[in-house]
Formats: C-alpha cells, sequence, structure tokens
C-alpha cells in the first residue's frame, strides 16, 4: 500500500486529519505533553499498519518488609538501623513496608481522630533512607510534606499541571495523591530516586509502597489504589486489621495487605486470628473509579495475579511447654520448632491454605524482653514484672499466585522493639505487551477509538469517511492474517 502517496486514499486521509483533527489522545501511561498533533497522528497511521503485539515477560525485584514498632515513634538515630533493615540494592525495584503499632493501642488512639504525623514521620525517614544510599541528595524538609492517612497517587490533568507546575519542564511527570477527604500535592523532591507510590494508615497498622522512579518511565502503573478492614475490639475497631495497596504494572495487577491479627496463646486465639483473616478476605475492596476507566481491575484480594500478606500475624506455637521451646531456640533446631507452628497448620489445611512462605531459619522474632536486649520476655526464673511469653515466629511474609521466586527470607536484629523486623526479597514476573511502536499498545488500533465522529454516517465528508475505513478495514486484516501465521 502506498501510504506516502497523496493520492492515495490513506494518503488523502492522513493529509486530511492532521489538519482537521489534531487532538491528542489521553493515555495515564505516557506524558501526554510530549507528542504534538502531527506527531501523535503519525505515530497512530504508522503503528496501524507496523504494530505486531506481543506480551512479553519481564523480571522485578520486590523487597517485602514487616515489623511492629511497639508504638514507638521513628527517631533520628533509626535512621542507621533502618538502612541495615532494608539493605537497599540498585535491584529491588519496588520496596513494601508494613507497620504494626506505629502508635500505642491506648483507648484514645483507638477510638480517636487518625493522627497523620506518625505515618508521614515514618515516610520521611524510609524516603532519607532508601534515597540517600543510593548517594542522591533527600531534600529536608519536605515541599509540602504528605499529611494524608490514605495516599496513593493518579495522574495529573495537562491543564492542571500547567496551571500548578509551570516552572517545571512538561517532559516532567508529575503526580498527585488522591485522599478520602481532600487532594495534595505531591512533594517535589530532587534527585530521589524512589517515589512514594501508595501510603495508608489505621490506627497502628501502616503501609508504605515506593518504586524506582525509572518504572514510571518504562512501564505503565496504574489503577493504585488503597484500602483497610478494621476487625479488632468488637469486630469493627482499628486495634487490628489490615490497610492494603492494590496497583496494576502494565498487564499484571499486585495486591499487598499488611495486617496485625489478634494476640495472645491461649485455646481459642487461633480460632480469631483466622475469623479475622476470614473478614479481611471478604471485606477488603478497591471499588471501580468514577470515570469507568478500570474496568479490569480486580476488586478483592484474590483478583489479583500477584499477591503478598506480612505483618505481626501474631501465629504462636502450638502444645509446646516453653521450656521446650526454649531449648529448641537455643539448640538452632528451626525444623523441629516449626512442627508446632500455627500458621504452618494453616497453610496445609486452613484459612491460609495453598499460600506460600519461605523457609524460616531464622529465630523467633518475639516477644522479647524490653528494648535493645537480646533475651526473650519470661522464661525460668520469671523476672518480677515480665509478661510470661514463649517466643514465636509472629512477623510473616506469605505470598500467592503464579510468578514468584522468593531469593531471601530473613530477620534483622534491630532493637528497637519487642519484636525483630522480617524481610523477603522477591523476583516476580510482569507481563508486558509490545509492539514495534512502544508508545503504543493493540488497543489503539481499533477503528472505534481513533476515528474522527464526524467521519462516520456523514454525507458532507463522505469520501475521506469512506477513505478511512478502506484504510483501516485494510490493517486490521493484514493484523489479523498475521497473527494466524504466528
Amino acid at each position: 500500500m502506498d501510504d506516502k502517496n497523496p493520492k492515495s486514499s490513506s494518503g488523502r486521509f492522513r493529509k486530511w486529519f492532521k489538519r482537521k483533527h489534531k487532538k491528542k489522545r489521553p493515555d495515564p501511561c505516557y506524558n501526554q505533553d510530549e507528542l504534538s498533533g502531527d506527531d501523535f497522528m503519525e505515530d497512530v497511521h504508522v503503528s496501524s499498519f507496523e504494530m505486531d503485539p506481543c506480551t512479553s515477560t519481564n523480571e522485578l525485584r520486590i523487597f517485602v518488609g514487616t515489623w511492629n514498632v511497639a508504638g514507638r515513634s521513628p527517631v533520628g538515630s533509626l535512621a542507621v538501623d533502618l538502612e541495615e533493615w532494608l539493605k537497599p540494592q540498585d535491584a529491588v525495584d519496588i520496596y513494601v513496608f508494613g507497620f504494626q503499632e506505629i502508635v500505642p493501642l491506648k483507648t484514645r488512639t483507638v477510638i480517636g481522630a487518625e493522627d497523620p504525623k506518625k505515618a508521614k514521620n515514618w515516610n520521611l525517614l524510609i524516603g532519607k533512607a532508601l534515597n540517600e544510599c543510593f548517594g542522591r541528595p533527600w531534600l529536608t524538609p519536605m515541599v509540602n510534606p504528605i499529611s494524608s492517612d490514605s495516599y496513593h497517587y493518579a495522574a495529573v490533568p495537562v491543564s492542571e499541571k500547567r496551571a500548578s507546575f509551570s516552572a517545571i519542564s512538561d517532559n516532567t511527570p508529575m503526580w498527585r495523591p488522591i485522599t478520602q477527604q481532600r487532594h495534595h500535592r505531591q512533594p517535589v523532591i530532587g534527585g530521589s530516586k524512589y517515589k512514594l507510590m501508595a501510603s495508608k494508615k489505621m490506627v497502628g497498622v501502616f503501609i508504605s509502597v515506593w518504586m524506582k522512579k525509572e518504572l514510571l518511565k518504562k512501564y505503565c502503573v496504574s489503577n493504585v489504589k488503597v484500602s483497610s478492614v478494621a476487625c479488632g475490639i468488637m469486630g469493627y475497631l482499628g486495634n487490628k486489621g489490615s490497610v492494603s495497596v492494590s496497583m496494576l504494572i502494565e498487564g499484571t495487577s499486585f495486591c499487598f495487605i499488611a495486617a496485625h491479627l489478634a494476640s495472645g496463646e491461649k485455646k481459642g486465639d487461633e480460632g480469631r486470628r483466622n475469623h479475622q483473616v476470614t473478614e479481611i478476605f471478604k471485606r477488603t475492596s478497591f471499588p471501580r473509579s468514577a470515570k469507568g476507566d478500570d474496568s479490569l481491575h480486580p476488586l478483592t484480594i484474590l483478583g489479583h495475579d500477584r499477591i503478598f500478606w506480612f505483618g505481626d500475624l501474631n501465629y504462636r506455637l502450638y502444645n509446646l511447654e516453653d521450656n521446650l521451646a526454649r531449648h529448641l531456640i537455643k539448640k538452632q533446631d528451626w525444623k523441629a520448632l516449626q512442627e508446632f507452628d500455627e500458621l504452618r497448620r494453616e497453610q496445609e489445611d486452613g484459612v491460609f491454605q495453598s499460600w506460600r512462605e519461605g523457609n524460616i531459619e531464622f529465630a523467633p522474632t518475639y516477644k522479647y524482653s524490653s528494648l535493645n536486649c537480646n533475651r526473650y520476655s519470661g522464661g525460668l526464673p520469671n523476672r518480677s514484672g515480665e509478661k510470661q511469653r514463649t517466643p514465636a515466629w509472629c512477623d510473616r511474609i506469605l505470598w500467592y499466585g503464579k510468578g514468584v521466586k522468593i531469593l531471601s527470607y530473613l530477620r534483622s536484629e534491630i532493637k528497637f522493639s519487642d519484636h525483630r523486623p522480617v524481610s523477603a526479597l522477591f523476583s516476580t514476573q510482569i507481563e508486558v505487551t509490545k509492539s514495534t511502536n512502544p508508545r503504543f499498545s493493540a488497543k489503539d488500533t481499533s477503528v472505534p477509538n481513533i476515528m474522527p465522529p464526524e467521519l462516520i454516517g456523514t454525507s458532507r465528508n463522505n469520501e475521506e469517511g469512506q477513505a478511512y475505513v478502506a484504510v483501516f478495514k485494510k490493517a486490521t486484516e493484514a493484523s489479523s492474517i498475521h497473527k494466524q501465521k504466528v
């Protein structure tokens, strides 16, 4: 087909369309200001004939960490310990953090209004640790710091971006957080390598998701949403429960759930934990947006492709005497100790059936006697005023779904609280739709998406309309024949 010939039907169409229809096609996955009207139509025209859509598999590395900080506030000296926990590496694409008890679980914090300061301070500390480890400056204080308890990114409309950020280059992608109550502008952080993608706090449970800045240019990251489920006192208070983040990276959906479940090692406590897990599965939802542009996005936890569940799950060692448990810990016989682990039982035939976990080759993470101490609480002889607790692996990281491989699973020796933080490094696959023109996916070739309305059913533009239909009909047929051959 001689599409460059101005006398051909496709040539006439190109010439007419470039003159009459220079609107840019909105797409949250690339910078709209990059394309002029002419450039955009050139790409549509060329891609409609040359596009060979296919799905490839790319790898991402995800760090997932969980830590019960026992109601303590982040302090400056903690930054050094935090870096040891994160063990930042250039290979990590996404960092996901789950915290429990970032505020003391007292009556006023459980039933009172949410205080966003704790979440903001933790985000500041995490951002500082992540970005300064790579030799990139982290501006302090932040400009317009994040102050919302419920925070996630959405693309800023071009008009708003130009009005609010006229001093910033049009090639710089800008984002804004969406909150339940009001909008806040994203802090402009110079030289940062990781961006905060989502953050959600419910009383003491807190999740924070960070992504490499370059991934936002390489992949389409969309439908970032947050959800919370309170299932503590009376089944509906936020001292226990979960906060979750859902997002779509290209064609693969991710869900991250940070949870804090019922405590206790008495008979019936395991049942309370299981009930809360069931409630979290049932009540966690990620509603559709008002625009209806996310019809393929999962609404529930189990609707996602890759799912990570982590936190202070509080599962204990059942039917095991305290002194025997401590003896096995001293021998570092983790395999024998795991025979009594409640969560293992739930994975075999319970609420976490078919969920997976890395090999536990570290000591139980709870409960330590006091701050800055390596001795477990209780034991014989029991110290006055000290809680008697059999050590257990309360802090865990599980995953569900295909295409996930665990690379490491370990605990860190930070003595900040009576829990030790736990982390896991994963390699996961994502599906990426590629074509000869990387700016567009296969859906951009469909006639209804780009046909100008004035060309449909009008006698005045009948000639141009027939040329348009003829061109795209042949393109569609050519694409269909090519797919059959492949």
